[in-house]
């Protein structure tokens, strides 16, 4: 979020949130494995956990089309960033990983909030390389344009996760 703001980046900065979101559910997830609570408490804890992770989610995607719609209509142009092309680059290798992780720990405590987080984490290497792409193509041939459209690129991925958090849904069957 730093680098972003230093930058003026609305994509980077939309990435900083969303790590802070990744923060806020595992926190939640925390919470959830910590309470000692009967099969029915623990299926309405995760069904919390999940709508608070998905009301992040929709604030950041409203956050982003604000900005993304002032920086183009406003022509702004964010300065170049490499510590968010460095940390593009590493969250493309490290985000795979660590949803693979989360998904097999998911799978053995059989925990719906757990496989959504390691939905979230795939997500985020989605926004990863979109992100990468709008800072390569500002820095390298200086579309300042890239920043605020991969910004709003991340919007509908944004949006679908905030919806079927809030809604309670978990990660489906076929991507477990």
């Amino acid at each position: 979020m730093i680098a972003g703001a230093i930058a003026g980046s609305i994509s980077l900065v939309g990435f900083g949130i969303d790590s802070f979101i990744e923060v806020t559910s595992g926190a939640a997830l925390l919470w959830r494995m910590s309470v000692d609570a009967d099969a029915h408490r623990r299926e309405r804890n995760e069904r919390l956990a999940l709508r608070v992770v998905g009301l992040c989610f929709l604030a950041l995607a409203v956050y982003i089309v604000y900005e993304s719609i002032l920086d183009l209509s406003g022509g702004k142009a964010p300065e170049r960033s490499l510590p968010g092309i460095i940390l593009a680059m590493v969250s493309l290798i490290v985000m795979p990983l660590l949803s693979r992780a989360k998904r097999r720990v998911g799978s053995e405590l059989g925990s719906t909030a757990m496989n959504a987080d390691a939905r979230q984490t795939e997500f985020c290497t989605y926004l990863s390389a979109i992100l990468l792409c709008g800072l390569l193509l500002n820095s390298l041939f200086g579309f300042w344009w890239a920043d605020p459209v991969a910004a709003l690129i991340m919007v509908p991925l944004i949006a679908k996760e905030g919806v079927e958090g809030i809604q309670g849904k978990g990660c489906c069957d076929s991507c477990c």
